[in-house]
């Protein structure tokens, strides 16, 4: 899934306030698991901006609604009534989801409410740790289901670096090393064996932007 979190309500009142009339716009899919851009956060961005605005003595017309996912035309194209009587929306969903709506409504301003941050997974109750860098090239069969490019910070595909110490990272102590993790893991199903073939130097170029697909 997308991880993301939502821009400070400072930041996001700066970027609303050159416009009366605001939908924001969540998404019920990857943002709204990790509680950055689903309806409740809707709710409760709408309702902090129309306080700060009643503070403030402004008067701004903020409306809500959520799609299940704003990345997919087919859910947006039932939101034309709602983007016609506003000057601006604003996205609660991924920088895809920003761009999407962008796409589908070009005439109308459409303002990133969130932060992406990494393709991940929850590993615990509201910690959402990154596991994927979409690198197009997979090697996860050679490591174990673990991947060296997302969880070490140098990227190694050929084993640790000489500074990893008690099975932590050299850059972030806290952090176990990833090629520990490997090693463990293939220890277990018994493939140690495997670490001896050397992988070739990842290709970034795969990594290139812009990327598509077609099928």
């Amino acid at each position: 899934m997308i991880v993301a979190e939502q821009k400070p309500l400072e930041e996001i009142r700066k970027m609303v306030e050159p416009y009366d009339r605001v939908l924001i716009l969540g998404c019920g899919t990857c943002v709204a698991v990790c509680f950055a851009g689903g309806d409740k956060e809707v709710g409760v961005l709408a309702a902090s901006l129309r306080l700060a605005d009643k503070i403030s003595g402004r008067e701004q017309l903020f409306s809500e609604h959520t799609v299940e996912r704003q990345c997919e035309w087919e859910f947006l194209d039932g939101i034309e009534e709602k983007v016609k009587n506003v000057d601006a929306i604003l996205s609660l969903g991924c920088g895809v989801g920003v761009q999407a709506v962008s796409e589908q409504f070009p005439d109308i301003p459409v303002l990133p409410g969130l932060n992406t941050l990494f393709m991940g997974m929850p590993v615990e109750e509201g910690i959402w740790a990154e596991r994927c860098a979409g690198c197009g090239n997979c090697i996860l069969d050679k490591t174990g289901g673990i991947c060296p490019i997302a969880r070490c910070p140098k990227g190694l595909v050929n084993g640790p670096c000489g500074g990893y110490r008690d099975g932590k990272c050299e850059v972030d102590p806290t952090r176990d090393c990833a090629w520990v993790l490997i090693y463990e893991r293939l220890k277990k199903m018994r493939r140690l064996d495997e670490l001896y073939a050397l992988q070739p130097l990842k290709d970034y170029f795969k990594m290139g932007h812009p990327r598509s697909i077609t099928l």
